[in-house]
């Protein structure tokens, strides 16, 4: 790994160590029942299709590897439909929560502190290797995928959910509707405009602010980006085309894409009273979340 690869690794570290994912949508003592009940509530009840997308019920008797366990919020669904469990994630912080989640919900499961780039499991070792919304962060992307290749079994299959260049998030919300108003937030009565305008929490905006007033990279597209997709100290995100993870996904034999997740706070007047079945058709062309399903060669 290159030095700068390394250093930008280890920002990644620090930022989901400080920030497990999904913490933020529980007003609940971490580790408590409570918490991970009131996770797992909005987890399933803005992605409504992940059940079905990752495909748990279909998990009984299998090895499952999770690249990215975060809370094991749903590697809690894998073990419950009788999936032989293994969860790894970068943080220490991930992996603690994740072992108390299945603790107290009594499940069997194996975690560990481990990078995706270098998974420390033998060749052919996993029936299915799931990440969600994980690979995107890591510096070498193609080489995290190159490993999830090694750790299948000849058949296995890989479900992996990246972000979608195509999307309505990027396209629209991102690249032009932040991009326009991003310079209110030098100023203190923008920062206020912009969080009656978006209802984005003011304490996310002030920090949007310092970073925009203390770093003239802010507002290049990579920085940019990985600013305004899960928090401005977010140091990497990346978006992919279908084309773009087709040829990540190049040494499988089999690659299926498809997208899903249109969050309707990003649409303006008419996301609140959109209907689910217009959503998921408006998901399947412009859903921020691309998901890939490749098959392993036998």
């Amino acid at each position: 790994m290159s030095e700068e690869n390394s250093e930008l690794k280890e920002r990644v570290r620090e930022f989901w160590q400080e920030h497990p994912c999904g913490t933020k949508f529980a007003d609940a003592e971490p580790g408590s029942r409570k918490f991970y009940e009131l996770v797992a509530e909005h987890r399933y009840r803005k992605e409504w299709h992940i059940p079905v997308a990752a495909g748990f019920a279909q998990s009984n008797n299998l090895r499952v590897l999770e690249v990215g366990c975060g809370l094991g919020t749903d590697g809690a669904q894998f073990a419950k439909a009788g999936a032989e469990y293994t969860g790894i994630d970068l943080t220490q912080a991930a992996v603690d929560l994740a072992q108390r989640n299945f603790e107290l919900l009594k499940l069997p499961g194996e975690f560990r502190v481990a990078d995706a780039e270098r998974l420390d499991f033998p060749d052919s070792y996993f029936d299915v290797v799931y990440s969600h919304g994980v690979l995107h962060h890591t510096p070498d992307t193609a080489g995290a995928v190159r490993e999830i290749h090694r750790v299948l079994r000849p058949g296995g299959k890989a479900v992996v959910m990246l972000y979608h260049r195509n999307s309505y998030n990027y396209c629209v919300n991102i690249s032009m509707l932040r991009r326009a108003g991003v310079h209110l937030l030098r100023w203190n009565p923008g920062v206020k405009l912009v969080h009656r305008l978006t209802g984005e929490p003011e304490e996310s905006l002030r920090e949007h602010s310092r970073r925009l007033k203390s770093k003239s990279a802010y507002l290049s597209s990579q920085e940019f980006l990985s600013r305004n997709t899960d928090g401005a100290g977010n140091p990497l995100a990346r978006v992919y085309s279908r084309n773009e993870a087709r040829k990540l996904f190049k040494d499988f034999a089999d690659v299926e894409t498809c997208t899903y997740f249109l969050n309707k706070r990003w649409l303006p007047l008419i996301g609140p009273i959109l209907p689910r079945s217009l959503e998921s058709q408006i998901a399947s062309r412009w859903g921020w979340h691309l998901w890939i399903y490749a098959t392993k060669g036998r």
